[in-house]
């Protein structure tokens, strides 16, 4: 267990509290965070990309030109492929990027991913993300005296007014602990974590207290 100090969200010490060290002192899997990236950038793929083949291509109807006589190739339609205006041929078709991953790698990497941004001590724990007026500028004041990059900022659930505030701060990403990802974890530079969401953290990754 790593002690760490519990930070108001003016950056002042309020208190002490530990860190779960199987989930924030593990040895860093890059491998697993790899595969996970790739997994969830996968799901996010739409997949609607589709060419038109000569069946989908309008016109054609008529023969482009007489059979013989002319030392063209022999075409019946003008929607072929190797006519300009025609189909593609093994164009792109929609389908699905998505594949499936054990649980168990995906909390594996979860847990790397937490140890890593431990490591370079970019972990800060805060006693409350909440905010009294629901003030973006309030807000942005306040956090960028916590933290001076990109970070993460995950409550034990959603505050309608902090979720308001800091919804037009894009150097911010506010989530509950549910939304905890391994591909936000590693584009936000800082993680910083309300007290109360510790214990739902622990209990998502299936880590005894």
């Amino acid at each position: 267990m790593a002690n760490v100090d519990i930070l108001s969200l003016d950056n002042k010490k309020v208190g002490k509290t530990e860190l779960n060290s199987e989930i924030f002192e593990i040895p860093v899997r890059k491998d697993l965070i790899h595969t996970v990236v790739k997994w969830q950038l996968a799901k996010r793929r739409q997949g609607t990309h589709k060419a038109k083949t000569r069946t989908d291509v309008s016109g054609g109807g008529a023969k482009p030109y007489k059979q013989k006589g002319t030392g063209n190739a022999r075409r019946g339609s003008s929607r072929s492929p190797l006519i300009r205006g025609g189909g593609v041929i093994f164009g792109p078709t929609p389908r699905d990027y998505s594949f499936s991953l054990p649980k168990k790698i995906r909390k594996a990497a979860v847990k790397s991913a937490l140890s890593y941004l431990f490591e370079q001590g970019k972990v800060k724990v805060v006693d409350s993300l909440s905010s009294d007026d629901g003030k973006t500028k309030t807000i942005n004041t306040k956090i960028s005296g916590l933290v001076q990059n990109k970070s993460m900022l995950i409550g034990a659930e959603l505050n309608d007014s902090f979720e308001r505030a800091t919804r037009n701060l894009p150097k911010y990403l506010y989530l509950p602990v549910e939304g905890l990802n391994v591909y936000d974890l590693l584009k936000y530079n800082t993680l910083v974590i309300e007290k109360d969401a510790l214990p739902l953290l622990e209990k998502r990754l299936g880590v005894e207290a």
